[in-house]
């Protein structure tokens, strides 16, 4: 890989393709979340052009610090949100999910720059990128407020996996990360929030209502251009969704569903309903 470009000491941005790349590469979790939100920044304000020659090849893996230790799912502990460990714990592993898609909006952006795409394609990652940059470091601070900090637990790795499958087809990637990883958050986190607020520990709840709403946004930046992507090529959406699917998902689709979040983001049960089944299968 050749050296980075830098200016002052960090990582330059040539393009967006560049400056997206140059933060997946990042193991400083402080400059990645920067770089995330500076390249967002210029290409809205229209300041970068698309690619450049001088931008570095995208990794297998994004760039980490050396902890947290990553382990399978299935070795993951279960604590109660009822006490302060459990509530540590919990944050932990969302802190863990935000970070991933961090670097799963970079990649989207920084792989598929050659696909024929309209410019709002871009817009609509990048602003998702640069609310979950926002959502890590929320995370994060409200964990050392509490006298902890990200990498202080063990975390897993299948949500990087899961986007590694689907690195050779947007539309594959389009259904796996936004619209079934993303939509599982509509699920579970108004329960989250819930549980939170009968703890007593009304600021991570907080926190969890902004990542919540602006998850709804993310989902339906996930749907728009999986139904472009489906309209284009004369396709079901509902049809192609649940073939892409079985072929690139190997989890299982878990009930219960927020319906009505997910219809607000076009996420509508005909995608969703009959794969409970056979993924559990």
């Amino acid at each position: 890989m050749p050296q980075d470009s830098t200016t002052n000491g960090r990582p330059s941005i040539e393009s967006l393709r560049g400056g997206a790349t140059r933060a997946i590469i990042s193991a400083d979790l402080d400059q990645k979340t920067e770089l995330a939100q500076e390249t967002a920044r210029r290409w809205f304000s229209r300041t970068l052009s698309l690619r450049s020659p001088l931008d570095p090849p995208l990794p297998d893996r994004p760039g980490r610090p050396d902890r947290p230790e990553l382990v399978p799912p299935k070795n993951m502990e279960k604590r109660s949100l009822h006490t302060l460990k459990g509530r540590i714990a919990l944050l932990h592993a969302l802190a863990h999910i935000e970070l991933n898609a961090v670097d799963l909006a970079l990649d989207i952006v920084a792989r598929f720059t050659t696909q024929g795409v309209p410019h709002s394609f871009f817009d609509g990652w990048m602003q998702v990128a640069f609310e979950e940059a926002k959502h890590f470091r929320m995370i994060r601070d409200r964990l050392r407020a509490l006298g902890a900090d990200y990498g202080d637990l063990p975390a897993h790795d299948g949500l990087w996996q899961a986007a590694h499958s689907t690195r050779n087809d947007l539309t594959a990637r389009l259904a796996v990360v936004p619209l079934i990883l993303e939509a599982r958050g509509l699920d579970v986190t108004p329960v989250l929030q819930a549980k939170m607020r009968e703890t007593g520990d009304n600021e991570s709840a907080d926190i969890l209502d902004v990542i919540y709403n602006d998850e709804k946004g993310h989902v339906a930046v996930g749907a728009k251009w999986f139904r472009f992507l489906c309209a284009r090529d004369r396709k079901d959406p509902a049809a192609t969704f649940r073939e892409l699917v079985r072929v690139n998902f190997r989890g299982p689709l878990k009930a219960p569903f927020n319906d009505v979040a997910r219809a607000e983001a076009g996420l509508t049960p005909s995608f969703y309903r009959s794969l409970v089944s056979v993924s559990q299968s």
